[in-house]
């Protein structure tokens, strides 16, 4: 069941305000859409993953209640920062899989389902972040777009809110942040073994 938009700010904002009790509200509020967010972000791993939706959800939350210094704006803001933790959480754990695998099996997710990007199979979660790095460096805009849609599964609409921008410009960054995303994928050698390209 979805929280109320008002009830969700008036928590965050109490909680910047210092007031404990106002957190312990917010995590029933808030906490079948953060396993949702979990579950969407990790339907595209691999088969054989062991990070579970909800593991992901409590090491988000610790990763939460450690921001000190957020100034909540609304419901949307706190799922773009929730976003923001479960991408760096799904990195940080390919980092790890990756070293004990020194350099095997890469933690592949399915960007051509999550981005639409023609000819591309899979891509390493590591290399993805690597790519998002390189274009928020010159385009901050696109980079968040697509750790919002990708990593967040927000909706174009979603995505909006939490940048302040209008729809159609979330629709036309993400266009262009996913065509160069599959070039800078292609030429890193991010795509999977059959690309043919």
């Amino acid at each position: 069941m979805a929280s109320s938009p008002d009830e969700v700010t008036l928590m965050l904002i109490r909680w910047s305000n210092g007031e404990r009790d106002a957190l312990d509200k917010l995590i029933p509020l808030v906490y079948g859409e953060l396993r949702q967010l979990a579950s969407r972000a990790l339907r595209r791993e691999r088969r054989d993953h062991t990070l579970q939706p909800t593991a992901l959800v409590h090491e988000a939350y610790l990763r939460l209640i450690d921001q000190r210094n957020v100034n909540w704006q609304n419901r949307a803001h706190f799922f773009a920062i929730a976003s923001q933790a479960m991408r760096r959480i799904i990195v940080d754990h390919a980092r790890r899989h990756n070293a004990l695998k020194r350099g095997g099996d890469n933690l592949k997710v399915e960007l051509e389902a999550a981005l639409m990007l023609p000819g591309a199979k899979d891509v390493d979660v590591v290399r993805l972040d690597d790519a998002l790095n390189a274009l928020g460096s010159f385009d901050p805009q696109q980079s968040r777009i697509v750790e919002l849609r990708f990593f967040g599964g927000l909706s174009i609409e979603e995505t909006a809110e939490v940048i302040g921008i209008s729809p159609a410009t979330v629709k036309r960054d993400w266009s262009m942040a996913k065509a160069w995303l599959h070039r800078e994928m292609e030429n890193s050698g991010g795509t999977a073994a059959g690309d043919g390209e």
